[in-house]
């Protein structure tokens, strides 16, 4: 079988389900599964998107409804296909049991709607409100693990370096054996404040493959952060494989913004956001008691050893164009009106196509995003970072 490259996001949340019901309360009420699918395939140009709150039983019926109108179809290989972009199914979910100093999320992902409507059914006894995103699961890490892979699914931890609700953020003192099994992880998601580089200074983390996704909670953040992997088709299954590095698959390069634009990245006082470092209990600035640990800190206090880190896929800054000075609502739609999708002005449309249609310091800007020269300024404490404009 002949390979092609494909552009994937495997973490996106709906809004609301077809009834207008919440289903992640801090998500756009507009930001149905079938507008996700939309926005993926129309003007985002993802060929594989991940929606983790595959799980809520409105939401599966109106993937059912799609399918029985023939707007979209499961596919043998794992997977629903919607017009250029195929759907993974997936959910996450809150642990906090015994093992845990904090609640962690994780994500996880089957290959039909059949294996899904199963682990809703199982969860179902496991979780207090089915119908929401992002539940605590009463249950332990193992557990949920055994079952994913019993049934064929990926369990991915989220974000893991996030301050709040991450693996080693609160979940774990110093190692992932501590809630988890290392056997049954199938990738790990680095979040938005940290890369590769990063993250590779966890000697542990060496035995996995890096994710990096959007967390979108809005149609405009989807493919935030992406990857392009390498693949058979478009599929479940296929994507597994590329995991896995299984028959010649595998992730060729992280799409990711400088860890410097997270919200999390440095140490910050809450309430004054004055910078500072982990060792602080008071704000020097304010007073405040209440600093929060940047990524960049907590990685420092996990690392240790100096093992080589493995060979990895090259991990490339960027930021969605509407990130960038000058890239307004009306600018956007020009420029999409004009190009096609994110991904083809982001990797393929060339500086003398773009100024027919926008600014030169605009273009100029998506070429400097494009070769990694973009100028940032850092966030922390839950304020992102900032591109400075760039001047052309």
């Amino acid at each position: 079988m002949s390979l092609q490259k494909c552009f994937a996001d495997l973490h996106v949340h709906v809004g609301s389900d077809w009834n207008g019901n919440p289903v992640k309360i801090t998500g756009s009420k507009s930001l149905t599964i079938t507008a996700i699918l939309e926005e993926a395939s129309r003007r985002k140009g993802l060929d594989i998107v991940g929606v983790i709150d595959a799980h809520v039983p409105a939401v599966q019926e109106e993937l059912t409804h799609l399918i029985s109108e023939g707007r979209a179809e499961e596919l043998e290989d794992g997977g629903i296909r919607f017009e250029e972009t195929v759907l993974v199914l997936g959910s996450e979910v809150e642990i906090y049991d015994a093992a845990c100093s904090g609640p962690v999320h994780v994500l996880c992902y089957f290959p039909s709607l059949v294996k899904m409507k199963a682990f809703t059914e199982w969860l179902s006894y496991k979780m207090t409100n089915i119908n929401l995103s992002s539940q605590r699961f009463y249950g332990t890490g193992r557990e949920l693990q055994e079952y994913v892979h019993s049934q064929g699914g990926w369990f991915i931890p989220a974000h893991v370096f996030t301050p709040f609700k991450s693996m080693y953020g609160k979940g774990v003192k110093k190692s992932l054996k501590e809630v988890f099994h290392p056997d049954l992880i199938d990738g790990v998601e680095l979040g938005l404040s940290s890369d590769s580089n990063m993250a590779d200074r966890i000697e542990e983390l060496h035995d996995y493959p890096f994710v990096t996704n959007s967390d979108a909670h809005s149609a405009i953040r989807l493919a935030r952060e992406y990857q392009l992997v390498e693949v058979g088709a478009s599929s479940f299954s296929e994507f597994g494989k590329a995991l896995h590095q299984s028959g010649g698959r595998g992730i060729r390069k992280n799409f990711g913004m400088n860890p410097k634009l997270g919200k999390y990245h440095r140490t910050v006082c809450a309430a004054c956001f004055h910078p500072g470092s982990p060792a602080d209990h008071v704000c020097e600035a304010c007073g405040s008691r209440k600093m929060v640990k940047g990524v960049a800190d907590r990685i420092e206090e996990l690392s240790g050893g100096t093992s080589d880190a493995p060979a990895r896929p090259e991990y490339i800054y960027q930021v969605p164009l509407d990130y960038l000075p000058g890239v307004g609502k009306k600018t956007y739609g020009r420029i999409l009106d004009a190009f096609g999708t994110e991904m083809t002005i982001i990797h393929k449309t060339s500086f003398e196509e773009m100024i027919e249609v926008i600014p030169r310091h605009v273009a100029a800007s998506i070429i400097a995003m494009r070769t990694g020269e973009l100028t940032i300024v850092e966030g922390g404490g839950g304020v992102y970072g900032k591109v400075q404009p760039k001047l052309s």
